[in-house]
């Protein structure tokens, strides 16, 4: 497993923003066999207080029976970052939030994964890309 990167500047400049396959959705539900059923399929879930938060591909959220209107896309952040590093969430919502795009952050123990508006993707990708280069100087 390669070296996990702490430094702010470093985790930035060496982020790699990647579109990954697939349209999704974040669904929620309290229902046990609902859950049971999108577990199986969620590229990620969440045990909340108010019920379980599933990230289903668009395709298996609708056969669930799951609102889909908000499509997002993936966006992997390549650079194996510390779960206790600082400051990479924080840039990459920031450079987002500066040009106007939405961004829903997952961190997963390899990668930083950001969910944005489908129609946005491209752009947020190119954002990042930006933010990535500035961060290399």
């Amino acid at each position: 497993m390669p070296h996990s990167v702490r430094d702010t500047g470093a985790m930035i400049a060496g982020m790699t923003p990647r579109l990954k396959e697939g349209d999704f959705v974040f669904c929620t539900t309290t229902s046990p066999a609902v859950i049971e059923a999108a577990a199986r399929q969620a590229l990620s879930f969440f045990r909340e207080e108010e019920g379980v938060t599933l990230i289903l591909l668009v395709e298996e959220a609708a056969t669930l029976g799951f609102d889909t209107a908000m499509a997002m896309k993936r966006i992997e952040l390549e650079v194996f970052s510390a779960l206790d590093g600082v400051g990479l969430t924080a840039a990459v919502a920031s450079a987002l939030a500066d040009a106007g795009i939405p961004c829903n952050m997952v961190a997963a123990y390899h990668h930083d994964h950001v969910f944005v508006p489908a129609g946005m993707a491209e752009r947020a990708v190119a954002i990042l890309e930006a933010a990535q280069r500035q961060a290399a100087g």
